[in-house]
């Protein structure tokens, strides 16, 4: 058991691929708790899909990737936001016609455009391939998103449950989205380094949604979520390295089955448990059909 847990740090590769991958993960699971209350699943799913020609454009230009993702994440943002004010569509149809239209774009672009983008790193992530550089990036990008996260946690979780109360007390909701929105582009800059475009949205979502089924409270609900992430992200690359698999794809099955134990066994909201609070005792169905009317 030692030795399996040992193994994978005596190349530099994997302990650069862990220290990405944990950060992700931590990242990801506290903008995933505020994404799960507000109900911005479909916008983070937009976001990360939408940084894709960001992305190529930077590569081919000689820039780091987060400036070109980062980019393109707030001009998504923007569209959305713009169709969605200026017509009669309804946010949903806005973000699907904006989100794949940039997709679509990012694949025409890696298509044509002469470079050394391998299409398949931007998309499922190439973790065990980064570089100190981009680890740098990843670090302060990071922390910038904690600390912003630290500093208005009270703001944004007040947005998250209620908008109408945090804008009578004085809390603008359009400047505490804006943010947000900003912190989530920035996350899924983040993330593209250890799972890709495509997988972006689980680690924007499943830590939040697997803590909301196991927590009654938000502080709680941030801690479990954060805890979770990290072992996943953890465990999913040290399976990776052993079975010898995508290190992506496996952290985010990680979160899943995750998922699936506490969505079976959570003990507030899990199937199981609710199936049994509602099955009624044997000893009752006996006496209930054992007693006497009333003479």
């Amino acid at each position: 058991m030692i030795e399996w847990l040992i193994e994978p740090l005596q190349f530099g590769f994997m302990q650069r691929a862990l220290l990405v991958s944990l950060v992700a993960g931590l990242v990801c699971a506290v903008l995933s708790c505020w994404v799960t209350l507000i109900g911005w699943s479909l916008l983070g799913d937009a976001v990360s899909h939408a940084v894709l020609p960001g992305v190529v454009l930077a590569y081919v230009l000689g820039m780091p990737f987060s400036v070109g993702a980062f980019l393109f994440g707030s001009l998504a943002v923007g569209l959305i936001a713009g169709v969605r004010n200026t017509t009669k569509l309804k946010g949903d149809a806005a973000i699907g016609v904006v989100f794949t239209g940039l997709f679509a774009l990012g694949l025409v672009l890696v298509s044509r455009i002469p470079s050394q983008v391998d299409l398949n790193h931007i998309l499922f992530g190439n973790v065990l391939g980064v570089t100190d550089f981009d680890i740098a990036q990843v670090l302060i990008i990071a922390a910038a998103v904690l600390a912003v996260a630290l500093l208005k946690r009270r703001d944004l979780t007040l947005y998250a449950f209620d908008p109408t109360h945090a804008h009578a007390i004085g809390i603008s909701p359009r400047r505490i989205s804006t943010l947000l929105l900003a912190m989530l582009a920035l996350t899924v800059v983040v993330a593209l380094q250890a799972v890709g475009v495509v997988l972006v949205t689980a680690m924007l979502i499943t830590p939040g949604a697997t803590a909301f089924l196991l927590t009654k409270r938000f502080p709680q609900m941030l801690a479990t979520a954060a805890g979770l992430s990290v072992l996943c992200a953890v465990t999913g690359t040290y399976l990776s390295f052993h079975v010898d698999t995508s290190t992506g794809g496996m952290i985010v099955v990680c979160q899943t089955v995750v998922f699936a134990l506490a969505y079976l066994l959570a003990p507030g909201q899990g199937l199981l448990p609710r199936a049994l609070r509602r099955r009624p005792v044997v000893g009752d169905r006996a006496t209930a059909g054992t007693a006497s009317p009333v003479s």
